[in-house]
């Protein structure tokens, strides 16, 4: 069974300018499906380095480049961790980085982790197994006020503050412990007549805790800062987001890198001496064709930007 199938694989391969013999890093490997195809392309001599939270992400990664041997490396690791574990095996600088942020297929059809609401799992969502923090601890005993801002900000959910007064009213009753209770939940929540486009009223809710729950939000912008310090001049960064939360931050990260400079406005002469480290190539993020949303249709909310080191 494929663990996971990447998203817009020709495009990440032109966006990172593969090339034989780079050293490449996917800072979120999950299964290995973007990772079998830059070793592929990087054939015979190029380098992936691997790195994801989920022991099983990186168990079915290892299955999937086992035929690469040792033109491959996989580490256990969050992607804020991307400068310590590749300086950490005496290499300073790579030719390219990519980011996935999205959930693997795996991830969301695995009936145990909980982050899919189509099948009755507890409610856990965590990427990190070794971690106490689940999604349960955050519906059971988050305040009507914290649920709502998270909902609201992490989900962009409309309909957050009548999400935030139903989990709270139903769980006074008693804890709400599935993916299926919770989903229900929402959907209550939610007047028939609020639109949702062939998506689930429980979606915008369910991508918030998630994000929560990670740190994925929180952790980004780190990620970007140590990724860079280790990107070779003239080598590629790629950042895949599946919301416009996400994406906003991967935008506005490789602005601020392009433009260096960040004194305030009215200062006639720069002070802080920050000079540019990334030239922006996609001005506009690139989205998948529509032969690969008929086959894959979970990649409708991808975006992806690239900015190169200077």
């Amino acid at each position: 069974m494929m663990f996971h199938r990447p998203v817009m694989p020709r495009e990440v391969l032109e966006s990172l300018n593969c090339k034989r013999g780079g050293i490449y890093v996917d800072g979120t490997v999950g299964g290995g499906g973007h990772a079998y195809e830059i070793l592929e392309k990087t054939a015979p001599d190029g380098l992936l380095i691997g790195i994801d939270l989920d022991e099983e992400a990186l168990s079915e990664a290892e299955k999937r480049l086992r035929i690469f041997g040792g033109r491959k490396i996989l580490a256990r690791g969050d992607f804020t961790d991307i400068a310590a574990i590749v300086t950490g095996l005496d290499i300073r600088l790579v030719d390219g980085i990519l980011f996935d942020l999205g959930v693997s297929s795996h991830q969301l059809d695995a009936a145990g982790r909980g982050f899919s609401f189509s099948q009755k799992a507890p409610l856990d969502m965590r990427m990190d197994m070794s971690q106490s923090f689940t999604a349960g601890d955050l519906v059971n005993s988050f305040t009507e006020k914290e649920l709502e801002i998270i909902i609201r900000d992490y989900g962009e959910e409309k309909m957050a503050r009548r999400i935030a007064k139903t989990i709270v009213k139903k769980r006074e009753i008693s804890p709400i412990l599935t993916t299926t209770e919770l989903a229900a939940i929402v959907s209550r929540a939610v007047p028939r007549e609020y639109g949702r486009q062939n998506t689930h009223p429980a979606t915008k809710t369910f991508q918030a805790i998630r994000i929560v729950v990670n740190n994925e939000i929180v952790n980004l912008p780190e990620a970007i800062e140590n990724g860079v310090t280790i990107l070779t001049s003239g080598g590629r960064f790629s950042i895949i987001s599946f919301h416009s939360l996400e994406d906003r931050i991967v935008k506005n990260e490789f602005r601020n890198r392009e433009r260096g400079c960040i004194c305030p406005p009215r200062l006639a002469v720069c002070t802080c001496q920050n000079k540019p480290s990334l030239k922006v190539i996609t001005k506009k993020p690139l989205r998948p064709g529509s032969s690969e949303l008929s086959a894959n249709p979970r990649a409708r909310s991808a975006r992806l930007r690239t900015a190169e080191r200077i």
